[in-house]
């Protein structure tokens, strides 16, 4: 099923989710409120048997977090220049969802933003694009699979199966979020890409069986600002999975390759996971 939506920058090819059209988020939606519950952010370390060393990463806890409940969880993945800070630093994460929560509109889950540049010195600074540092971005993919997931999974109360498993990230995390996400589908249900880079793999190679990974995908999103200069890479990816048949949304809005529009693509993602 396609839509196209002129006046919102979207096209829509998927099935399965009652869905009309997808609004913007509205003016205010990343101002802290005073006048609502909050969630908590605390930053810990987990060992990495993949970099053989103790990692750092940040977690969100909803509001009214009780270890008596069981969460689903979202990794939410930063870009080339950033470090698990990224998406504190630039987008107030915990401001958007805090509202969200106030208004009924997410399912209550933890939120995690590790350091996707899997190497022992894993800073942002130096030349980011050293090819041993770009190689550590995909060296994440194992940190995250066999140490990040495992020990979130054996300190924090959550649901331990693929469909309360999600992954998102901008940038060089939506280009990984994509590449581990379709890669991993016994580990992931709920996929996100905002802004895509170059490290995205090709369609091809993403979903080599359309047919297993359309049966597979709870949720599939992509999305791009419409003056990124990476546009193509999302592009790409969407022109084949609506070729093949492949529910997923592809937004495409206004703007650049920045936080305005990672806000934005944060808002509206979060609000379709862990839902039926």
């Amino acid at each position: 099923m396609k839509k196209l939506f002129t006046a919102l920058f979207v096209l829509i090819s998927f099935s399965g989710f009652a869905q009309d059209s997808i609004q913007q988020a509205p003016e205010g939606f990343d101002v802290e409120r005073s006048d609502i519950s909050k969630g908590s952010i605390e930053t810990i370390e987990y060992p990495s048997k993949t970099v053989g060393t103790d990692r750092k990463a940040n977690i969100y806890t909803p509001p009214g977090y009780s270890e008596s409940k069981k969460y689903p969880v979202l990794y939410l993945l930063h870009g080339i220049g950033g470090d698990h800070n990224e998406w504190l630093n630039g987008a107030n994460p915990q401001v958007i969802l805090d509202n969200l929560y106030a208004e009924g509109k997410l399912e209550p889950m933890i939120v995690v933003m590790p350091n996707g540049r899997a190497m022992k010195d894993d800073r942002a600074d130096g030349n980011i694009f050293d090819p041993e540092k770009m190689a550590a971005f995909a060296t994440f993919e194992q940190d995250l699979l066999n140490d990040l997931i495992p020990y979130i999974e054996s300190n924090y109360p959550v649901i331990k199966d693929r469909e309360h498993r999600a992954l998102a990230g901008l940038s060089m995390g939506g280009g990984q979020s994509l590449n581990f996400g379709l890669g991993n589908l016994d580990v992931f249900a709920w996929v996100g890409g905002f802004s895509s880079a170059p490290n995205t793999k090709t369609p091809e190679e993403l979903v080599p069986e359309p047919e297993k990974t359309n049966k597979m995908l709870k949720f599939l999103w992509i999305s791009c600002g419409d003056e990124d200069g990476l546009m193509n890479f999302s592009k790409r990816t969407h022109d084949y999975l609506d070729k093949h048949n492949v529910s997923h949304v592809f937004y495409v809005e206004p703007g650049g390759h920045d936080f305005k529009v990672w806000k934005n693509d944060l808002y509206l993602f979060s609000q379709y996971l862990f839902k039926s």
